[in-house]
């Protein structure tokens, strides 16, 4: 009796990891060739994607299902370079270090992470935090929170007084002197040690602070905050690990150091040159805009008490300035992938940056290709992620309306499915 009560349990186990998912779509986008098709099939069993029929194909056992998209426009799952999972700027976030506990932060981020999914990013790449988003990630992974695909840097890398040091604005008692452990380096020596520690740590990435940043209680946002010798330590002991290298950068010089680095995708780059741009085609680096951050953070500048004063004038000085170095580093050719800083602006208005791309050049099938194919790529993932394609990860969203025609209706994801599970519908 019991071997057949066993036999039952695992014939209705089988069965209902056996249901297979027909998604009848509309149009698709075809990420790889830039073209928009009608009337598809996708059909998802488990966490993959089987295969994509012409027309509109029934399924062939009773327990499949049929989920009707034949009047939207679909996707695969977007993926977004430059997020900050845990947190989200307010006038509050600058003393919330002090009095929040790491459960605080923890639970806070769940609520970010299923709000960033529900708006279509699938996976995206933290790029700083204070560790919290690497249990994030697992928690995600394990099917614990709701949430993206999280390949993340934990704690982000930065000198004494840079951008990324955690004491900047405390007094003086609280003014310690942190190392490569908890994210501040000095020499080439820290810095090989900051990587090693991340990859000890569970970090994915590595991400660095080569200049100024706006939103720091320091007062310059785009000095140089790493040497050379340092740059190359990161580079090469992060190519040892495996780990992809990001570098923050507002200014034109610290950027030059971290492309001749090796440092592969460029955060901001606020004050890029035609010499950088070019550099940057050359060495094949990737420039994160983050337009979204630089409107978020020069429209909240002007409301009093918002930040604190020592903020205000370089955000006011910033942020105007990335959506035009976007067009002229797009018109020069310089690589581009997607990537919004969300957490300095609410998360799940990720969106809107498809929409300030457009707005400065890029076509937009040109902006979804970069928050898909080149993203999938640049995180070594262009076989699981980034298309809808057979033997694919089944991330794939919808919009009402054709992105390729209208925008802004990428900031309205309506059909949310990650690993084969609908999250949203």
């Amino acid at each position: 009796m019991k071997k057949l009560l066993l036999l039952l349990l695992v014939t209705i186990s089988f069965s209902v990891t056996a249901q297979d998912i027909y998604l009848h779509c509309g149009k698709l986008i075809d990420t790889k060739s830039g073209e928009v098709l009608t009337e598809k099939t996708i059909i998802v069993s488990g966490n993959k994607i089987v295969s994509v029929e012409n027309g509109y194909v029934n399924p062939k056992k009773s327990e499949d299902s049929i989920v009707d998209l034949k009047d939207k426009t679909v996707m695969p799952g977007l993926i977004d370079l430059h997020v900050h999972i845990e947190s989200e700027t307010n006038p509050r976030s600058f003393v919330a270090k002090y009095t929040d506990n790491e459960a605080d932060v923890a639970f806070q981020s769940t609520v970010y992470a299923k709000r960033t999914l529900m708006a279509g990013f699938t996976t995206v790449r933290d790029l700083g935090g204070s560790g919290v988003n690497i249990a994030l990630r697992k928690a995600i992974d394990a099917g614990k929170v709701d949430g993206p695909r999280i390949f993340t840097a934990g704690k982000i890398i930065a000198s004494t007084g840079g951008h990324g040091d955690a004491t900047n604005g405390a007094k003086t008692g609280l003014l310690e002197d942190p190392g490569p452990d908890e994210g501040v380096v000095n020499s080439a020596a820290d810095a090989r040690k900051a990587v090693r520690q991340r990859y000890k740590n569970g970090a994915d990435v590595i991400k660095i602070t080569a200049t100024g940043g706006v939103l720091s209680v320091a007062k310059n946002g785009s000095n140089s905050q790493f040497t050379v010798d340092e740059l190359e330590a990161v580079v090469e002991t992060a190519k040892d690990y495996g780990m992809l290298t990001a570098a923050h950068a507002h200014g034109d010089e610290g950027m030059q150091r971290a492309v001749k680095a090796g440092i592969k995708t460029i955060e901001h780059g606020t004050f890029m040159s035609e010499v950088t741009m070019d550099l940057m085609k050359q060495k094949q680096s990737y420039l994160v805009p983050t337009i979204s951050a630089g409107k978020y953070v020069a429209e909240k500048a002007k409301i009093d008490g918002f930040y604190p004063a020592i903020i205000v004038p370089k955000a006011l000085e910033v942020g105007p300035q990335l959506q035009g170095t976007f067009t002229k580093a797009y018109k020069r050719g310089v690589p581009i992938a997607f990537g919004t800083d969300a957490g300095v602006f609410p998360h799940g208005e990720n969106g809107k940056e498809f929409r300030y791309m457009e707005e400065a050049g890029m076509p937009a099938i040109e902006t979804i290709q970069s928050a898909t194919i080149t993203n999938a790529k640049l995180l070594n993932s262009e076989n699981e992620l980034g298309e809808i394609a057979a033997g694919f990860f089944a991330d794939i969203v919808a919009t009402n309306d054709d992105p390729t025609k209208k925008i802004s209706t990428m900031e309205n994801i309506v059909f949310v499915m990650k690993n084969g599970v609908i999250y949203k519908k």
